[in-house]
């Protein structure tokens, strides 16, 4: 979390990395409840709305899995008095650990792009949803996707490579992406790559967002189920939106705060790190998982069998306790 100026003391580095562990827990575990519940349903995996949805959840869950474990990675267990120090990665293990998150962080933004995409078209196209919309091509452009976000990440290993020796990777570093990638041509390539995406995501989602409106407005009349349900979506182009623009703008409002307030700088990228990259993953989910009348169903009946498998289970061990005494 630290590359300079001042750093964390035990308490606060305790404290930091037992918040960010407890929250990062519960939104796995909530997370990994909507995808045991996709892959026991055949149902889910036939509607491409729900196949780009459960890869939204998967792609946070590995997000937040490699944040935090470079987070806690950043702190070693060999503290002094007064500072908690840092741990140092080899710069190879750092690029890849790197490549993964920054390929993951740009996903979740394109995906919610391409899940408006998906209600636009079923809202405002229902009778060539079934023909544009397939399964097949719900897993294209999840590979797509994939392919849009790596290659930035890629030209950023590409950077150190044309402008360092090749020695550089053996050499031990603080393992934080501006610490890493902090050439001219690095903060030239980084401002290049987000604003091309946010300009891309944010036009995708304000002309789904008008489409589906005026879709509404012209339904309200004689289909009121269809106008709620459109209304509804609107509202969740709106959070995505939101979402979006926080992933995209978090790099330039991190560097504007630490360089207003440095001495308070680890406060604020752990700040950033839980309202940018922690809460978002536990909204988006949350948002189409409960809300979506299906999946809360199959959810509650999951839970409910597993209840009563439960139960049973527990009879008998009192049972056979009591008949030991």
């Amino acid at each position: 979390m630290n590359s300079t100026g001042r750093l964390d003391n035990l308490y606060e580095a305790v404290i930091k990395n037992v918040i960010s562990f407890s929250l990062v827990f519960v939104i796995l575990c909530i997370n990994g409840a909507f995808v045991f519940t996709y892959f026991k349903n055949q149902d889910f995996q036939r509607d491409p709305r729900y196949v780009l949805y459960i890869h939204l959840v998967i792609n946070d869950m590995i997000m937040l899995a490699g944040s935090l474990s470079l987070q806690i990675a950043s702190y070693v267990s060999t503290l002094s008095r007064t500072s908690c120090c840092l741990l140092m990665l080899s710069m190879s293990s750092c690029c890849l650990l790197l490549l993964l998150l920054l390929t993951t962080s740009k996903n979740s933004p394109l995906n919610l792009a391409g899940m408006a995409v998906e209600r636009y078209i079923a809202i405002c196209r229902p009778l060539h949803h079934v023909h544009i919309c397939t399964v097949q091509r719900a897993h294209a452009l999840i590979a797509l996707i994939w392919v849009v976000s790596f290659i930035p990440a890629l030209v950023e290993v590409f950077i150190i490579l044309a402008t360092q020796p090749l020695s550089v990777f053996s050499t031990s570093v603080i393992c934080y992406h501006a610490n890493m990638y902090n050439t001219k041509y690095h903060k030239v390539h980084s401002a290049v790559v987000e604003a091309l995406l946010f300009s891309f995501v944010f036009l995708t989602v304000i002309v789904t967002y008008l489409k589906v409106l005026c879709t509404a407005r012209a339904v309200t009349g004689s289909d009121r189920s269809a106008a709620r349900s459109a209304h509804n979506t609107i509202l969740l182009h709106g959070v995505q939106l939101l979402l979006c623009m926080l992933t995209f703008i978090a790099p330039f409002l991190k560097l504007t705060l630490v360089t207003a307030w440095p001495q308070d700088r680890t406060e604020i990228l752990f700040t950033s790190f839980l309202f940018i990259n922690v809460l978002p993953r536990l909204l988006s989910p949350l948002i189409y998982g409960v809300r979506d009348q299906k999946f809360r169903t199959q959810i509650r009946l999951l839970f409910c069998t597993i209840k009563k498998r439960a139960e049973p289970a527990a009879g008998s061990q009192r049972r056979s306790k009591q008949v030991s005494h």
